[in-house]
């Protein structure tokens, strides 16, 4: 097939990231060597999924200041279509701290901007698309999505919205290292055909609907691990390209495991032009 064409519908925000150690209550933290740019589930997604060769429209809501605007320069640069509602608030900022052994810590200040059904956007972004990733806060959104998309995939953290329209994913995917994202308490007729759950440098597990499971392995980084900001969304952008191209879901893992294991050779989630 020709690139695949995939939505990616989720959350942009202006990420700082900074070098130092998280402090101890009451304590100040020195930082270093900080850069920003526009990252988030849906940020790091979309530019992820381009990298590996999708045709990418990206779903969200932008602000209405400055960090808004080089938000949508620097993702349309790296090749992503943008669909944006624009909200009258400035984009939500964060701070991430990258320790010494790449381990990250991230603080959002305020909400995150994500689209919604109401924004009246969505239509001609998933018209004709193979796949989408779900990484919204939208239920209604989501169920618009599941109708029109012939692969869905979700978010764990956003299971709720899958329960919320009784509608079913075809893959959800999470962490078996964060308790809020633990797929498995789906009620049964909203069960996907594979759950993924990644577990790091271990690589990750694929339980299928019949409850039967096979471990995937990870992909070495290609150099030294120095921050895990954002290989969780990159793996399923690229798990979710990898449906798209019709992989089976091992391959696909493959892939975004390989991506996945890119994302953390690079400081913050977008990686190198």
């Amino acid at each position: 097939m020709s690139a695949p064409r995939v939505v990616i519908v989720g959350h942009v925000e202006w990420v700082t990231h900074a070098l130092g150690q998280v402090p101890a209550r009451g304590q100040i933290a020195d930082l270093r060597d900080a850069f920003a740019e526009p990252a988030g589930g849906g940020g790091v997604a979309a530019i992820a999924a381009a990298r590996v060769g999708a045709q990418v429209c990206l779903l969200t809501a932008l602000g209405n200041d400055d960090a808004a605007d080089q938000s949508l320069g620097v993702l349309r640069g790296n090749g992503v279509e943008v669909a944006a509602a624009r909200r009258p608030v400035p984009q939500t900022p964060v701070l991430t701290i990258n320790d010494p052994a790449g381990e990250r810590t991230i603080m959002v200040i305020g909400e995150r901007l994500q689209a919604r059904a109401s924004d009246g956007i969505h239509h001609s972004a998933i018209a004709g698309a193979h796949a989408a990733y779900y990484t919204g806060e939208d239920a209604e959104l989501l169920r618009s999505v599941r109708g029109s998309v012939p692969l869905l995939v979700v978010s764990a953290r956003r299971r709720h919205d899958l329960v919320a329209e009784q509608v079913s994913a075809d893959v959800v995917i999470g962490s078996l290292n964060d308790r809020d994202e633990d797929p498995h308490d789906l009620p049964d007729n909203l069960r996907p055909r594979w759950i993924v759950q990644t577990d790091g440098a271990r690589g990750g597990i694929i339980t299928r609907a019949d409850g039967s499971a096979t471990r995937y392995a990870a992909v070495p980084p290609p150099s030294d691990v120095i921050d895990t900001y954002g290989c969780g969304d990159t793996f399923a952008a690229a798990l979710t390209v990898g449906l798209a191209r019709g992989m089976g879901i091992a391959d696909a893992a493959a892939l975004g495991a390989s991506a996945g294991a890119a994302c953390s050779t690079w400081r913050g989630g977008i990686g190198p032009a």
